[in-house]
């Protein structure tokens, strides 16, 4: 078991920054793999970013890439996702996700694990 608590989500302007952090506990923070995903109202979840269980390898949406940046710190048992440069269509709620495999990737299915979300809204 894996339990997963969003936070850094709020409301910003066009062009503004927020960073998302997502603690985790339970099972050894370090032996899983972490992404974010998100949802805006009526609309699908969708992918945003991941990063498998030791930092090396990070994948990013085509629509986060260059603006978005996942890390983690295994000593806080803490994933981040880094948001600069936000556009209105960034507007959603943000989870995080924990998956058992060594790199969940794009996939929500491949993560057993999530958050309850933290609301991000950018403004026009």
């Amino acid at each position: 078991q894996v339990q997963l608590v969003e936070s850094g989500g709020g409301l910003v302007q066009t062009g503004g920054s927020l960073r998302l952090s997502c603690a985790a506990s339970g099972r050894t923070f370090s032996r899983v793999a972490m992404g974010w995903f998100r949802q805006a109202p009526g609309k699908e979840r969708e992918f945003v970013a991941a990063i498998n269980w030791n930092g090396n390898t990070a994948q990013t949406a085509d629509s986060a890439k260059g603006r978005f940046t996942i890390s983690r710190d295994n000593a806080k048992n803490t994933v981040f996702l880094q948001m600069n440069s936000l556009e209105p269509e960034d507007t959603g709620v943000y989870y995080c996700a924990a998956s058992s495999s060594n790199f969940g990737g794009g996939v929500a299915e491949n993560y057993a694990y999530w958050g309850q979300g933290t609301q991000v809204t950018v403004s026009s």
